[in-house]
């Protein structure tokens, strides 16, 4: 149970942290050097988004980075299920070929959201 229990501890941490200093501030957490440029990330307004669901402000959330926070129920799920195969003493194991459609798909889906974000279309999907 100890890498769950790291990994958990370690995202409260932060999401603590994002909590106390607000990433809604200009600088408070450093310069992005892709939204320097001009150019936003798929993770552009990660933090804010983290900073917005500690305040229980899901709309806020979803307009700082959509894509984080409907990715997020996936995450969670994923969190639970290894932590309960590590609880349980069953490793939650996905095979091969569905690990790599998977991590296909979600960078295909991480491209188009940052290609969309960045055009005057989807400008509303910038942070």
């Amino acid at each position: 149970m100890v890498p769950p229990a790291l990994v958990v501890g370690g995202l409260a941490a932060a999401t603590l942290a994002l909590h106390l200093r607000d990433p809604h501030e200009q600088g408070s957490w450093g310069l992005c050097p892709s939204a320097a440029i001009g150019i936003y990330c798929p993770g552009c307004g990660g933090l804010r988004a983290v900073n917005d669901l500690t305040d229980l402000q899901l709309g806020a959330a979803a307009s700082s980075n959509l894509l984080f926070v409907v990715a997020l129920p996936f995450v969670l799920y994923a969190m639970v299920r290894w932590t309960h195969g590590r609880w349980t003493g069953r490793a939650w194991s996905v095979p091969d070929r569905r690990t790599t459609v998977l991590t296909v798909g979600l960078v295909g889906v991480m491209l188009l959201f940052a290609v969309v974000r960045n055009t005057p279309a989807g400008s509303w999907l910038a942070p």
